[in-house]
């Protein structure tokens, strides 16, 4: 029996092209109604996690920055991994002299060295704010979320990646879109925060269905005892989860909550 329900957002309940739609609002707001715990789990910001909350009408736990952040609905940290910020400096210099984006996430927060369209790409309707700064020399590292280095060059993402686990294994290196890698503490990933909240709220991992469509979703698919890939998803979590559901934008969210909770 499923207790508690782990949902990613992008890709998962929300589409650029149509937003979220009503109907898996309602399908989320049943699971609540009907003692079903429900989780966000996301690589964006407690602000922008907390407006989906929002607009689904559900006050839940959120799980940000991959699982480096956890709070609660009304903002109270329930657990937190920091990247290191001496190994967060190094990168910084080095993707500064190689001209790659990076966005700097400190105490929840997001800072910029360069106000240009990746930001603007980025931001989208997020509802999301972000501070330009001359240098992130310039800010305290004590409280730092992660960074995500970003490029439009699909390959030298992947690239990317490689490089900087076999440099820095110490870290969670993750791609979370095709134009996006992920840099944070080796424990903040999406199945380390289940973990968290299952033990906070004494439900069995096997009580726990998790889906997403992302790669840096397969540690919280391979987590739960049932994680979902989404239709849309990428070959990887295809690979990783214990089923395939349909596309976000032919509601496979709804139709793996109707599989996996209601025809139990």
């Amino acid at each position: 029996m499923i207790k508690m329900v782990v949902t990613d957002i992008d890709g998962t309940i929300y589409s650029p092209d149509c937003g979220i739609k009503e109907c898996v609002k309602e399908c989320i707001r049943d699971l609540v109604n009907n003692g079903i715990y429900v989780a966000i789990a996301t690589g964006r910001t407690y602000g922008s996690a907390k407006s989906v909350a929002d607009k689904l009408g559900i006050k839940c736990p959120l799980i940000c920055y991959q699982g480096g952040l956890v709070n609660s609905y009304e903002g109270d940290i329930l657990d937190v991994k920091y990247l290191d910020p001496e190994i967060a400096r190094e990168i910084i210099n080095d993707c500064r002299k190689r001209h790659i984006h990076l966005n700097v996430y400190v105490e929840d927060k997001l800072y910029v060295e360069d106000d240009n369209q990746y930001i603007k790409d980025y931001i989208g309707d997020k509802g999301i704010d972000y501070h330009l700064v001359n240098s992130f020399d310039e800010l305290d590292f004590t409280k730092l979320n992660k960074l995500l280095a970003i490029n439009y060059d699909c390959k030298f993402i992947d690239s990317l990646i490689e490089e900087l686990r076999a440099k820095y294994p110490q870290l969670y290196v993750v791609k979370s879109f095709d134009y996006f890698c992920e840099i944070a503490n080796k424990e903040a990933t999406k199945g380390n925060a289940i973990k968290f909240l299952a033990k906070k709220y004494g439900i069995a991992l096997n009580e726990v269905l998790a889906i997403g469509d992302q790669n840096n979703d397969i540690e919280m698919v391979k987590t739960a005892g049932i994680g979902v890939a989404m239709g849309n998803g990428t070959p990887e979590i295809k690979a990783a989860a214990d089923y395939i559901t349909d596309t976000v934008q032919n509601d496979g969210f709804i139709k793996a909550i109707n599989k996996f909770v209601w025809s139990k």
